[in-house]
């Protein structure tokens, strides 16, 4: 195996790894902790964790992969279309219980904001199809990928806020734009991070950025932590506050990808030579494996959501936090297990 290749590849699948354990503390946090920890320097702390170095490294990684795939605009749209059809079975997955407790009355709340919550996966899928269309449009010139990502991070400036009384509407509506509480991740602006990795795969082939010494890799991140973090309580107050970062502006986006640069220089540089190591051996097993991390964690967070929201301290929320992580761990390692007993050809050799 190419020497260069494998390093490419494994520190996408790196931070993906630490994107996923991220997200599943954070939901713990966000679902289960009583509301005084949750607004604790704690509970932001939590939040942030669990808000840039996590989604926007899952959606820029994804446009990163996008642009490296030789995959073509059929597969592409036949997957963005998947992914969102993944969303709706997720919502209804990780919200069945509550669901049936609202269903026997039990509880009332109103069943569609759980149905037609605008998780990761619709903008996973609405992103690949933007991206599909426009990569057999423009392939890889770089200014119709920059004004595209200029555009999904600024659209929300110009475009329309429908707030009139047809359910269907608002619903629609908040897949894309709009501040409905349960959409929290609409395209726009999130769809912009998806075009920023395709854009820096573009470039990195283009100007051989991976050909950079870690000496030179040192000094873009020396720069970038200086101004990362001169504006580091802005970002931070943003990340901690759950309905500011869920529709965040231009300005927030910046700051993100300020933050992204140096953090993938940063785990760059953490995880060189360290292939064998048995943390990072785990997170990019983890990585590999990102999907079925997600819809298992939600699925165990969710549910138990409807016996223990908001009603765990922070010794609990330890114990959860590790209970849950560890079940995902296990039920994704018999799950490819399963697939693999399923489909042979996936053995290696």
């Amino acid at each position: 195996m190419n020497t260069f290749t494998y390093k490419r590849m494994f520190l996408p699948d790196i931070l993906k790894g630490i994107a996923v354990v991220l997200i599943i503390q954070v939901h713990v946090m966000e679902l289960f902790a009583v509301r005084d920890i949750l607004s604790s320097l704690a509970g932001r702390i939590s939040l942030f964790l669990g808000g840039p170095p996590a989604a926007p490294v899952f959606m820029a990684v994804m446009g990163y992969l996008i642009a490296k795939s030789s995959k073509g605009f059929q597969s592409n749209i036949i997957r963005g279309m998947k992914l969102i059809i993944w969303g709706f079975l997720l919502n209804l997955g990780m919200n069945a219980h509550l669901l049936v407790k609202i269903i026997k009355g039990s509880i009332q709340l109103n069943p569609w904001p759980y149905i037609f919550g605008v998780d990761i996966f619709f903008l996973a899928g609405f992103s690949v199809l933007i991206i599909a269309v426009y990569k057999k449009l423009f392939h890889n010139q770089i200014l119709p990928w920059l004004l595209l990502a200029l555009f999904a991070a600024a659209a929300r400036l110009f475009l329309p806020v429908y707030d009139g009384n047809q359910p269907w509407a608002l619903y629609l509506q908040a897949f894309f734009t709009g501040n409905a509480t349960w959409a929290y991740f609409p395209v726009f602006p999130w769809a912009a991070y998806p075009v920023l990795g395709f854009i820096f795969h573009v470039l990195a082939e283009k100007y051989s950025l991976s050909a950079f010494s870690n000496k030179g890799l040192l000094y873009i991140a020396g720069w970038l932590f200086i101004g990362v973090g001169v504006s580091f309580s802005y970002g931070f107050d943003i990340a901690s506050d759950l309905s500011a970062y869920y529709h965040h502006d231009i300005r927030y986006l910046l700051w993100v990808t300020g933050f992204l640069g140096l953090w993938v220089m940063m785990i760059k540089l953490l995880s060189n030579h360290r292939e064998t190591n048995m943390l990072f051996r785990y997170l990019r097993w983890a990585g590999k494996n990102v999907t079925s991390f997600y819809v298992i964690q939600w699925l165990l967070v969710g549910n138990l959501a409807t016996y223990i929201y908001k009603t765990q301290h922070a010794l609990a929320l330890t114990f959860w936090f590790v209970t849950i992580l560890a079940s995902t761990s296990i039920m994704v390692f018999f799950w490819d297990r399963l697939k693999t007993w399923q489909n042979p050809s996936h053995l290696p050799g």
